[in-house]
């Protein structure tokens, strides 16, 4: 059964459970979209969207509290007794007693938290969004370079991980190694990380597991990176045309957003670390408006021109 796990966001959000005497272990949040009742207390119920967290503000708590006690208990039973997954009460508010012995009775956990509706209702979103997001497992390392997610692609042995070594050791941060998990957060943005049971470890042929954090600290780790950049490695092709000049970018496509990707040859000799943080460095010049290629190709047009004319 796939969603999120009540109790865990519970604790990521640093909510305050007041009934604890509901078991939470099995109770999933299939949504990221959250709902603030304030129409549906006011009696409306049609296109209720049951299924979201519920979230009651300070608008919606002040409206409860200026009705008499029979009016309000009347309507946030009609409100709760809709098989909600939770209710939040946001903004220092909180439920009257009444309020949480009818969440017990419909078995719906309540919670507080000290914070501003909007400001949780943000960190809520954007959290059950990354969580929720579509969700591939590939073959590769993910290493944050100069604060550009690099996927470093290719078969198996051709020297990803080492490759990922020699990046750590010069100051950047390993994602994941192997395996790397990719959510798809947005139209324009892929999340990768490591899956729960290999973060932070690197396999090398011949040595073995290693842990990266035990061994260079915990600034050479990182959990999640936006993914920017593809490189793929492959056999040195005799045969094969490489791009040379780098005028037209090439395409990788994850859970249908395409990512820039670089086929890299690899040949005794190459130094892979130094081109990935080069091919870094690049894409963010160009992502910054300066594109190396096309300045070349500029000079060589202006040149030919100049000589045309004299």
């Amino acid at each position: 059964m796939k969603g999120v796990e009540l109790t865990r966001l519970m604790q990521e959000l640093d909510l305050t459970n007041l009934t604890p005497e509901i078991d939470l272990k099995d109770i999933r949040i299939m949504t990221a979209e959250i709902n603030r009742p304030a129409l549906q207390l006011t009696g409306y119920l049609e296109h209720f969207a049951a299924e979201r967290v519920q979230i009651i503000g300070y608008v919606e708590y002040t409206y409860l509290m200026q009705l008499n006690d029979k009016e309000r208990m009347f309507k946030y039973e009609r409100f709760i007794s809709s098989k909600i997954p939770c209710v939040v009460f946001s903004t220092m508010t909180r439920p009257s007693q009444d309020m949480i012995e009818l969440a017990l009775k419909y078995k719906v956990p309540t919670f507080v938290t000290e914070r501003s509706t909007s400001s949780f209702m943000a960190e809520i979103i954007r959290w059950l969004g990354v969580q929720l997001a579509p969700c591939i497992s590939i073959h590769g390392v993910l290493v944050d370079v100069f604060g550009e997610g690099i996927l470093i692609t290719g078969e198996s042995g051709i020297g990803k991980s080492e490759a990922a070594l020699e990046l750590i050791k010069r100051g950047h941060r390993l994602v994941s190694d192997d395996v790397v998990e990719l959510r798809k957060v947005s139209d324009a943005t892929l999340v990768g990380s490591a899956p729960d049971i290999t973060r932070h470890f690197i396999e090398l042929r011949g040595i073995g597991i290693i842990d990266v954090k035990t061994l260079f600290g915990v600034e050479s780790v990182k959990n999640t990176q936006s993914v920017d950049l593809v490189i793929k490695l492959e056999e040195w092709d005799r045969d094969k045309e490489y791009d040379r000049l780098g005028l037209h970018e090439e395409y990788i496509e994850y859970l249908g957003n395409k990512i820039v990707c670089h086929s890299i040859p690899i040949r005794p000799g190459r130094n892979l670390a130094i081109i990935v943080e080069t091919a870094a460095i690049n894409h963010r010049q160009k992502k910054m408006g300066y594109n190396a290629a096309e300045e070349l190709y500029k000079r060589v047009q202006a040149n030919i021109t100049r000589k045309r004319s004299e």
